[in-house]
């Protein structure tokens, strides 16, 4: 699917965002805050817009993908940076590589990003932040039910327009529907072992911008890492038996 719309897929995301597309890329390079020198891995990169962003810092920007196609356009548009081909829930690298680690509207479709959250915490180095942007839950219900009904009846009416694949966008709708709200990616970055973790809400909550860190304390660290292997196996052991 994504790769079916990687030629297009900047293009259509502006104009399904009624341009908030790029707000919200401005919001999360500034929770990154990359550094000169600093290497930043961006998971779900896509075509490369947000790694091009993150490496206007200074920064070594690693973009990651899972899509062939998206790599493809991404190397095309940005040989400048490096695309990496990627499982998030599997990530290509050693331990503790990286002083960031990012993902803009990835996580959603991941199929276990509870698995994607380790390993994002595995790649960092002690003391590392992690950013998350996704669709969220507007917490006024009229917003709710307003941005609902935009991405049910309005949003294919404009990717039919605007979009190469305007049926992988009915894909969008739902798994924004089925992501859960704010305080449980909370729960899941704590899990994998973050501490410092929170969110803010942008565009009254459409998207949320989640933050959390890698303890320094290796004690921490480690005491962490065993209750998150722990729940990990209790999950896959209840997994099996069903």
């Amino acid at each position: 699917m994504f790769d079916g719309v990687a030629r297009g897929y900047d293009r259509t995301n502006a104009v399904l965002s009624v341009g908030n597309a790029a707000l919200w890329r401005i919001a999360t390079v500034r929770a990154v805050d990359p550094q000169p020198g600093e290497r930043v891995l961006d998971i779900a990169a896509g075509t490369g817009t947000s790694s091009a962003a993150l490496a206007k810092s200074g920064a070594e920007v690693v973009a990651l993908d899972f899509s062939a196609g998206m790599v493809e356009e991404g190397r095309r548009r940005h040989p400048e940076l490096q695309f990496v081909q990627g499982d998030a829930e599997k990530l290509p690298f050693g331990d503790e590589e990286f002083d960031a680690v990012t993902i803009s509207f990835g996580l959603r479709n991941v199929q276990q990003p509870q698995v994607a959250l380790a390993e994002m915490q595995r790649v960092l180095k002690p003391g590392g932040r992690v950013v998350i942007c996704e669709f969220s839950r507007p917490p006024v219900a009229i917003l709710r039910l307003g941005y609902h009904a935009y991405l049910r009846w309005v949003m294919p009416l404009i990717a039919g327009a605007a979009s190469s694949n305007p049926a992988a966008y009915k894909y969008l709708f739902e798994s924004i529907a089925e992501w859960p709200e704010q305080p449980v990616l909370v729960q899941w970055l704590r899990t994998a072992g973050f501490t410092r973790v929170g969110y803010r809400n942008l565009s009254f909550g459409v998207v949320a911008l989640h933050r959390g860190r890698k303890p320094s304390d290796p004690v921490i660290r480690a005491s962490r890492a065993r209750r998150a292997t722990a729940r990990t196996t209790a999950r896959s052991t209840k997994a099996a038996e069903s």
